[in-house]
Protein backbone atom coordinates (compact mmCIF):
# COMPACT_ATOMS: atom_id res chain seq x y z
CA UNK A 1 0.00 0.00 0.00
CA UNK A 2 2.81 2.38 0.94
CA UNK A 3 4.67 1.54 -2.25
CA UNK A 4 1.58 2.29 -4.29
CA UNK A 5 1.20 5.70 -2.61
CA UNK A 6 4.83 6.48 -3.36
CA UNK A 7 4.34 5.63 -7.05
CA UNK A 8 1.22 7.84 -7.24
CA UNK A 9 3.07 10.71 -5.54
CA UNK A 10 6.01 10.41 -7.94
CA UNK A 11 3.63 10.46 -10.93
CA UNK A 12 1.86 13.55 -9.63
CA UNK A 13 5.06 15.44 -8.92
CA UNK A 14 6.89 14.50 -12.11
CA UNK A 15 6.27 16.94 -14.98
CA UNK A 16 4.91 15.30 -18.12
CA UNK A 17 7.33 14.58 -20.89
CA UNK A 18 7.18 17.09 -23.71
CA UNK A 19 4.78 15.77 -26.30
CA UNK A 20 5.20 15.97 -30.01
CA UNK A 21 4.93 19.46 -31.43
CA UNK A 22 1.54 20.44 -32.79
CA UNK A 23 1.18 21.02 -36.55
CA UNK A 24 1.04 24.76 -35.92
CA UNK A 25 4.23 24.69 -33.85
CA UNK A 26 6.02 22.58 -36.45
CA UNK A 27 4.85 24.84 -39.27
CA UNK A 28 5.98 27.93 -37.36
CA UNK A 29 9.45 26.43 -36.97
CA UNK A 30 9.58 25.59 -40.69
CA UNK A 31 8.50 29.10 -41.70
CA UNK A 32 11.11 30.69 -39.46
CA UNK A 33 13.90 29.20 -41.59
CA UNK A 34 12.46 29.31 -45.09
CA UNK A 35 15.42 31.47 -46.12
CA UNK A 36 17.64 28.40 -45.73
CA UNK A 37 15.33 26.12 -47.70
CA UNK A 38 12.29 27.53 -49.46
CA UNK A 39 10.71 24.10 -49.77
CA UNK A 40 9.99 24.31 -46.03
CA UNK A 41 7.01 26.47 -47.07
CA UNK A 42 5.68 23.53 -49.11
CA UNK A 43 6.09 21.24 -46.12
CA UNK A 44 4.42 23.69 -43.76
CA UNK A 45 1.52 24.13 -46.18
CA UNK A 46 0.98 20.40 -46.66
CA UNK A 47 1.28 19.69 -42.94
CA UNK A 48 -1.34 22.30 -42.04
CA UNK A 49 -3.71 21.37 -44.85
CA UNK A 50 -3.59 17.77 -43.66
CA UNK A 51 -4.18 18.83 -40.05
CA UNK A 52 -7.13 20.98 -41.12
CA UNK A 53 -8.74 18.05 -42.90
CA UNK A 54 -8.70 16.16 -39.60
CA UNK A 55 -9.78 18.97 -37.28
CA UNK A 56 -10.97 22.53 -37.91
CA UNK A 57 -8.88 24.43 -35.37
CA UNK A 58 -8.84 28.22 -35.65
CA UNK A 59 -5.11 28.32 -34.89
CA UNK A 60 -4.45 25.97 -37.81
CA UNK A 61 -6.52 28.15 -40.15
CA UNK A 62 -4.67 31.29 -39.10
CA UNK A 63 -1.22 29.76 -39.50
CA UNK A 64 -2.18 28.21 -42.83
CA UNK A 65 -3.50 31.57 -44.04
CA UNK A 66 -0.09 33.06 -43.22
CA UNK A 67 1.73 30.20 -44.95
CA UNK A 68 -0.35 30.59 -48.10
CA UNK A 69 0.53 34.30 -48.14
CA UNK A 70 4.23 33.42 -47.96
CA UNK A 71 3.81 30.66 -50.52
CA UNK A 72 2.22 33.12 -52.92
CA UNK A 73 5.06 35.59 -52.39
CA UNK A 74 7.96 33.12 -52.46
CA UNK A 75 7.04 29.86 -54.16
CA UNK A 76 4.42 30.76 -56.75
CA UNK A 77 5.95 31.39 -60.16
CA UNK A 78 2.99 32.65 -62.19
CA UNK A 79 0.26 35.24 -61.55
CA UNK A 80 -2.28 32.42 -61.59
CA UNK A 81 -0.44 30.51 -58.86
CA UNK A 82 -0.11 33.67 -56.80
CA UNK A 83 -3.79 34.51 -57.11
CA UNK A 84 -4.74 30.96 -56.11
CA UNK A 85 -2.44 31.10 -53.08
CA UNK A 86 -3.74 34.45 -51.85
CA UNK A 87 -7.32 33.37 -52.48
CA UNK A 88 -6.80 30.25 -50.36
CA UNK A 89 -5.20 32.36 -47.66
CA UNK A 90 -8.07 34.80 -47.85
CA UNK A 91 -10.65 32.02 -47.59
CA UNK A 92 -8.94 30.54 -44.53
CA UNK A 93 -8.59 33.94 -42.90
CA UNK A 94 -12.27 34.67 -43.40
CA UNK A 95 -13.26 31.33 -41.86
CA UNK A 96 -11.00 32.05 -38.90
CA UNK A 97 -12.55 35.51 -38.47
CA UNK A 98 -16.03 33.97 -38.44
CA UNK A 99 -14.99 31.49 -35.75
CA UNK A 100 -12.84 33.90 -33.72
CA UNK A 101 -13.99 37.49 -34.40
CA UNK A 102 -11.72 38.87 -31.67
CA UNK A 103 -8.57 37.28 -33.07
CA UNK A 104 -6.16 39.93 -34.31
CA UNK A 105 -4.19 37.42 -36.41
CA UNK A 106 -7.31 36.01 -38.06
CA UNK A 107 -8.29 39.50 -39.22
CA UNK A 108 -4.67 40.27 -40.14
CA UNK A 109 -4.12 37.39 -42.55
CA UNK A 110 -7.60 37.71 -44.00
CA UNK A 111 -6.89 41.37 -44.77
CA UNK A 112 -3.31 40.87 -45.99
CA UNK A 113 -4.22 38.03 -48.34
CA UNK A 114 -7.16 40.05 -49.63
CA UNK A 115 -4.91 43.03 -50.25
CA UNK A 116 -2.22 40.95 -51.95
CA UNK A 117 -4.83 39.25 -54.14
CA UNK A 118 -6.04 42.69 -55.21
CA UNK A 119 -2.52 43.94 -55.81
CA UNK A 120 -1.75 40.91 -57.99
CA UNK A 121 -5.02 41.20 -59.89
CA UNK A 122 -4.48 44.91 -60.43
CA UNK A 123 -5.43 47.77 -58.13
CA UNK A 124 -7.99 49.32 -60.47
CA UNK A 125 -9.60 45.94 -61.09
CA UNK A 126 -9.82 45.27 -57.35
CA UNK A 127 -11.22 48.52 -55.98
CA UNK A 128 -14.35 46.64 -54.89
CA UNK A 129 -12.21 45.08 -52.14
CA UNK A 130 -11.25 48.44 -50.60
CA UNK A 131 -14.20 48.72 -48.19
CA UNK A 132 -13.44 45.26 -46.80
CA UNK A 133 -9.74 45.99 -46.36
CA UNK A 134 -10.40 49.34 -44.71
CA UNK A 135 -12.90 47.77 -42.35
CA UNK A 136 -10.38 45.07 -41.43
CA UNK A 137 -7.67 47.69 -40.79
CA UNK A 138 -10.02 49.51 -38.41
CA UNK A 139 -10.74 46.26 -36.59
CA UNK A 140 -7.04 45.43 -36.36
CA UNK A 141 -6.26 48.73 -34.64
CA UNK A 142 -9.24 48.27 -32.31
CA UNK A 143 -7.93 44.84 -31.32
CA UNK A 144 -4.31 45.98 -31.06
CA UNK A 145 -3.47 49.70 -31.38
CA UNK A 146 0.23 48.76 -31.46
CA UNK A 147 -0.04 46.29 -34.35
CA UNK A 148 3.07 46.72 -36.48
CA UNK A 149 1.67 44.63 -39.32
CA UNK A 150 -1.55 46.66 -39.33
CA UNK A 151 0.52 49.81 -39.84
CA UNK A 152 2.34 48.04 -42.67
CA UNK A 153 -0.93 47.04 -44.31
CA UNK A 154 -2.53 50.48 -43.87
CA UNK A 155 0.55 52.21 -45.25
CA UNK A 156 0.58 50.04 -48.33
CA UNK A 157 -3.10 50.64 -48.99
CA UNK A 158 -2.59 54.41 -48.82
CA UNK A 159 0.51 54.13 -51.03
CA UNK A 160 -0.89 51.81 -53.71
CA UNK A 161 -4.44 53.11 -54.12
CA UNK A 162 -4.87 56.08 -56.49
CA UNK A 163 -5.60 59.39 -54.78
CA UNK A 164 -9.02 59.56 -56.42
CA UNK A 165 -10.03 56.49 -54.42
CA UNK A 166 -8.45 57.44 -51.09
CA UNK A 167 -4.73 56.97 -51.64
CA UNK A 168 -2.58 59.36 -49.65
CA UNK A 169 1.25 59.36 -49.60
CA UNK A 170 1.43 61.43 -46.42
CA UNK A 171 -0.79 58.95 -44.56
CA UNK A 172 1.21 56.05 -45.99
CA UNK A 173 4.43 57.60 -44.69
CA UNK A 174 2.80 58.22 -41.31
CA UNK A 175 1.80 54.57 -40.93
CA UNK A 176 5.23 53.31 -41.97
CA UNK A 177 6.91 55.63 -39.46
CA UNK A 178 4.52 54.63 -36.66
CA UNK A 179 5.21 50.98 -37.36
CA UNK A 180 8.96 51.57 -37.28
CA UNK A 181 8.64 53.46 -34.00
CA UNK A 182 7.11 50.28 -32.57
CA UNK A 183 9.64 47.94 -34.20
CA UNK A 184 12.66 49.60 -35.88
CA UNK A 185 13.91 46.21 -37.08
CA UNK A 186 10.76 45.28 -39.02
CA UNK A 187 12.59 45.83 -42.27
CA UNK A 188 9.71 45.58 -44.74
CA UNK A 189 8.36 48.80 -43.23
CA UNK A 190 11.65 50.54 -43.97
CA UNK A 191 11.60 49.33 -47.57
CA UNK A 192 8.05 50.61 -47.96
CA UNK A 193 8.91 53.93 -46.34
CA UNK A 194 11.68 54.27 -48.93
CA UNK A 195 9.12 53.56 -51.66
CA UNK A 196 6.97 56.38 -50.31
CA UNK A 197 9.98 58.71 -50.34
CA UNK A 198 10.82 57.71 -53.92
CA UNK A 199 7.25 58.40 -55.00
CA UNK A 200 7.63 61.88 -53.49
CA UNK A 201 11.03 62.45 -55.13
CA UNK A 202 12.85 62.40 -51.77
CA UNK A 203 15.74 60.27 -52.94
CA UNK A 204 18.29 61.04 -50.23
CA UNK A 205 15.82 59.95 -47.53
CA UNK A 206 14.97 56.85 -49.53
CA UNK A 207 18.65 55.90 -49.80
CA UNK A 208 19.07 56.34 -46.06
CA UNK A 209 16.24 53.92 -45.30
CA UNK A 210 17.36 51.37 -47.87
CA UNK A 211 20.93 51.42 -46.57
CA UNK A 212 19.57 50.80 -43.08
CA UNK A 213 17.73 47.74 -44.40
CA UNK A 214 20.91 46.36 -45.95
CA UNK A 215 22.99 47.00 -42.83
CA UNK A 216 20.42 45.77 -40.28
CA UNK A 217 22.26 43.34 -37.98
CA UNK A 218 19.21 41.81 -36.29
CA UNK A 219 16.04 41.96 -38.41
CA UNK A 220 12.81 41.01 -36.68
CA UNK A 221 12.04 38.34 -39.30
CA UNK A 222 15.35 37.14 -40.68
CA UNK A 223 13.74 34.94 -43.35
CA UNK A 224 11.77 37.84 -44.83
CA UNK A 225 14.82 40.11 -44.60
CA UNK A 226 17.00 37.59 -46.42
CA UNK A 227 14.58 36.56 -49.16
CA UNK A 228 12.46 39.65 -49.71
CA UNK A 229 13.65 42.84 -48.02
CA UNK A 230 17.35 42.74 -48.88
CA UNK A 231 16.78 42.08 -52.60
CA UNK A 232 14.06 44.74 -52.80
CA UNK A 233 16.28 47.29 -51.05
CA UNK A 234 19.15 46.52 -53.41
CA UNK A 235 16.89 46.80 -56.45
CA UNK A 236 15.40 50.11 -55.29
CA UNK A 237 18.83 51.56 -54.58
CA UNK A 238 19.93 50.65 -58.07
CA UNK A 239 16.80 52.23 -59.56
CA UNK A 240 17.53 55.62 -57.95
CA UNK A 241 21.32 55.64 -58.17
CA UNK A 242 21.29 58.56 -60.64
CA UNK A 243 18.55 60.53 -58.92
CA UNK A 244 19.36 63.65 -56.92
Amino acid sequence: MLARRVVVLVVLLTPPLAGAATPVETARALVARYHDDRTTLDRARDLLEDALRRESHVETMIMLSYVWFLWGDIRATTPEEKLAAYERGRELGKRAVELAPKSHDAHLWYAINTGRWGQTKGVLRSLFLLPTIREEIDILFQLDPRSVRAHSLAGNVYLEVPGLFGGDRAKAEEHFQKGLALDPKFTVLRVDLARAYIAAGRYAEARRELQRVLSEPAPTIIADWTVKDQPRATQLLESIKDQR
